[in-house]
């Protein structure tokens, strides 16, 4: 196999070459091969292309820093190899690749197969830790803990050779490419949009995974026009290794009913024919219908938009969704119009600025607040900073910095606040 491109991405086939194409999408710390046990029956069918994640498997490591991002690169693999239209069946991550092709190609999407997927996988704070941990302690401690999250503890237990390849796996990704990937997934939300998901879609769930479970699985399938669910028993996080003959047989019968096969009198070959895509119909108008949506609003020559939406967002990104949650839960009439100002022109004017990168930003912001010595704030800082990207080493250097320029006295407090939050946060759960 030649070098992978940075806009593709590594694969492998198998099955007959004039079958139609089935793809199936590993979820995150996995490869292609925790889908070894469901290829041989699908090749009966269907030519079936498995690929890996960035760093994955010994995929060469171009970080994908979206969900988008990493469907596009499929899609590219996809058109250098003439793969015009396919069925899709991915695991979690994989499964939010599916969700977002599915919302922007539907035209090259015969069908569709979300399994431990999430319209939002928990919380974009809970990913960002994960990151957090990763580059400051590798990948030993999420490696370590991976056989918990993803089998029951019966199959873990009984299947010890799963379980070390479990660890194996993950231990041997490019920490890199997890962290971009964990990026990727806090930032995934589609609960708005699963209502415009028209291919036919089965939701499948292992009824005892406790990281996206049943009751994600049911979110799905109420937001999807005519999705259905299935559940298998007995099952944790990755269905497709601890109960493959079940999760092989529900594709099979949803890929067979959802696409029906005929031979193309040009070429001889299998053709798909797959049921049109279904029309996302608009909510009925009271009033006259328009054949022509209004022109979106123009800004006005001279006026800048208001940067409070986009300070928003960048500081739920740095600070966390529940700092961010808790400071805006308590402010009332009398702080409402600070916390306000601070979205607006802190937030939307100055750390959305192009010419700093926000790893930059923390540094000047931390040696600012020991300068001021603002410990409060410089607790939720060290914690912005790790998010940003900053490791603690590098903190640690700031504040050395800082103890020249600021004073001993003021460093002194500042690296008594800065360990402690450190600690808190570089910590593996358990």
């Amino acid at each position: 196999m030649s070098e992978t491109p940075p806009n593709t991405l590594q694969y492998r086939f198998d099955g007959p070459e004039d079958a139609p194409v089935l793809i199936l999408g590993p979820s995150l710390g996995t490869t292609w091969h925790m889908w070894d046990r469901q290829v041989p029956e699908l090749t009966r069918q269907w030519r079936v292309l498995r690929f890996d994640l960035p760093g994955h498997g010994g995929a060469p490591a171009h970080p994908a820093p979206s969900v988008g991002e990493l469907a596009d690169r499929l899609l590219a693999t996809l058109d250098e190899l003439g793969v015009q239209r396919f069925g899709y069946a991915g695991c979690a991550l994989g499964g939010a690749i599916g969700a977002d092709l599915a919302l922007r190609h539907p035209e090259r999407l015969a069908s569709l197969v979300l399994i431990a997927a999430s319209p939002r996988f928990g919380t974009a704070d809970e990913f960002r830790q994960r990151g957090v941990i990763v580059r400051t302690n590798g990948l030993d401690p999420i490696a370590r803990t991976s056989p918990e999250r993803w089998f029951t503890p019966g199959f873990a237990a009984a299947q010890p050779a799963i379980t070390e390849w479990a660890v194996q796996m993950v231990r041997t990704t490019d920490p890199g490419c997890y962290i971009a990937a964990c990026e990727a997934l806090a930032a995934f939300d589609i609960r708005a949009e699963l209502g415009r998901i028209g291919v036919p879609t089965l939701v499948l769930v292992g009824s005892e995974d406790q990281v996206t479970g049943p009751a994600e699985a049911r979110t799905l399938v109420a937001g999807i026009p005519d999705a259905r669910l299935a559940v298998v028993p007995g099952a944790s996080h990755l269905a497709p290794v601890e109960q493959p003959a079940a999760v092989t047989d529900l594709l099979i019968r949803h890929f067979s009913t959802a696409w029906q096969t005929a031979v193309d009198a040009t070429t001889g070959q299998m053709a798909i024919v797959a049921p049109p895509v279904k029309p996302v119909l608009a909510p009925p108008s009271t009033g006259p219908v328009a054949e022509i949506a209004p022109m979106a609003e123009q800004p006005v020559a001279g006026v800048r938009p208001d940067p409070y939406e986009a300070g928003l967002k960048v500081r739920r990104e740095v600070l966390g969704d529940a700092h961010v949650d808790r400071a805006l839960a308590a402010a009332d009439d009398f702080s409402g119009d600070f916390q306000e100002l601070i979205t607006r022109y802190a937030w939307g004017e100055i750390w959305n600025r192009p010419g700093l990168d926000r790893r930059t930003r923390s540094c000047v912001t931390l040696t600012a607040l020991v300068a001021g010595g603002h410990l409060e704030e410089l607790a939720f800082h060290t914690r912005a900073a790790l998010r940003n990207g900053l490791t603690p080493a590098e903190i640690k250097e700031v504040l050395l910095h800082a103890a020249v320029y600021c004073g001993v006295p003021a460093a002194n407090s500042a690296f008594k606040v800065a360990q402690a939050v450190i600690r808190e946060e570089t910590t593996p759960q358990e």
